[in-house]
């Protein structure tokens, strides 16, 4: 990111938090609870979203190098994911052209080759069909026809993107838009993959997107959490077509204040949350991203499944040699900046983890209530305030995907 805009940012920060102000989207919005429990939705979000739209795997060094792979089986098609031996990010379906059994079982790992467990049929990773055990028994196959079926898959600006469908079409640079300078600016292909998690709850994906939609509530649920690391109630908020970056200071925001605007960074005082369409909450903060790709249930409206891969930057990985940890976690109760130099503030790990744990057992949880006093159909609108305009923006968005009207203003 262009640094006045990280100066216009924070600036603008500074200021709501100095007069107790808040972004404010002039209108506060009625939402039908229906969209929370409908099956006709829920059918028409998994085809639209999730079956014909482009999904994000992950990062770009999920694959570091040559013969790495993963297997994502998270939207209705199991897919292997490789870095071919000339370095391309490729992806297929995870399935073997004899018999049609998964070819990988492992979720990440490194091979060269993919040897279907039932009749090893086997693979390499550009999906070619190498080997036929036993082919003069088996009767003749044009190998050259029979590889594995591939989608379409790129990787720009640090991500990883596939298509569901082997026709599938896109551009990525329509579907990221104006962010895409500054998706680049943040070097995600540079950031490494040191760990992944999953939230499987009782509540609606939507319920699940909702839950970074707003700050307005940090300082009543998590004031004993997150509450003590960043403030609520100050907020940074555009769109950018379907897309949206959402920024909330956190404490380390006053010192900062304090010194020349040349030294201002955005993720010294700040936590960036992006909104990529349909279903990805990215998390930029200070060395570290947090990658959030959330999954409805296909059968079942009131599930969905949050997959979290983090990810750490070269830096943060060199500070933690210079503390002399090898083991991922730094020494307790203390801090270490991307520089190795110990501050103040909790650590960039603890932060992480309450973060994280934060989202599933409280945010979530709210979010299981919901969808259990939705469900009996009793309460049939909730509404989102002036103060919450990512919430606007989310459900207006989905809802003018599928044709729906927009959201329509409350009045008491």
């Amino acid at each position: 990111m262009e640094h006045c805009k990280q100066i216009e940012i924070l600036t603008e920060l500074i200021r709501q938090l100095s007069e107790r102000a808040n972004v404010d989207a002039g209108v506060v919005l009625r939402n039908p609870t229906s969209v929370y429990v409908s099956p006709e939705l829920a059918q028409l979000e998994w085809e639209t979203f999730f079956q014909r739209h482009p999904q994000i795997l992950g990062l770009s060094l999920d694959l570091p190098e040559e013969g790495h792979f993963l297997t994502i089986d998270d939207f209705g098609v199991p897919i292997l994911a490789t870095r071919d031996s000339n370095g391309k990010f490729r992806a297929f379906l995870n399935a073997c052209r004899h018999r049609g059994a998964r070819i990988e079982q492992d979720e990440r790992g490194k091979r060269f080759r993919f040897s279907c467990p039932f009749h090893k049929w086997t693979y390499n990773n550009s999906g070619s069909l190498i080997a036929i055990p036993q082919e003069e028994h088996f009767g003749f196959v044009n190998k050259a026809c029979r590889g594995l079926v591939e989608l379409p898959a790129s990787e720009q600006y640090g991500l990883l993107w596939v298509h569901p469908q082997p026709k599938g079409e896109f551009d990525i640079d329509v579907l990221i838009g104006d962010l895409a300078p500054e998706l680049e600016s943040w070097h995600l292909h540079q950031m490494q993959h040191v760990g992944s998690s999953s939230i499987d709850m009782k509540l609606n994906w939507k319920l699940a997107n909702d839950t970074f939609g707003e700050t307005y509530h940090f300082q009543k649920l998590h004031k004993d959490t997150v509450g003590r690391i960043f403030y609520g109630d100050a907020l940074h908020y555009e769109t950018f077509g379907r897309n949206h970056r959402f920024v909330f200071p956190n404490r380390a925001i006053d010192r900062l204040a304090k010194k020349p605007t040349a030294e201002w960074r955005l993720t010294h005082g700040a936590v960036t949350i992006y909104y990529l369409f349909p279903n990805i909450q990215l998390a930029v903060g200070r060395g570290t991203i947090n990658l959030f790709r959330i999954y409805p249930d296909k059968k079942d409206p009131s599930r969905s499944i949050t997959k979290i891969s983090t990810y750490f930057s070269e830096e943060l990985l060199e500070a933690k040699a210079i503390a002399g940890d090898d083991s991922m976690e730094l020494e307790p109760n203390k801090v270490y900046d991307i520089e190795g130099r110990q501050g103040a503030l909790p650590s960039i790990e603890s932060q992480n983890e309450v973060f994280i744990s934060t989202i599933s057992q409280q945010d979530y949880v709210m979010g299981e209530s919901i969808q259990i006093a939705v469900t009996n159909g009793l309460l049939d609108h909730v509404i989102f305030g002036k103060n919450e305009p990512a919430l606007h923006h989310f459900h207006n968005t989905f809802r003018s995907a599928l044709d729906m009207p927009p959201l329509e203003a409350y009045t008491s």
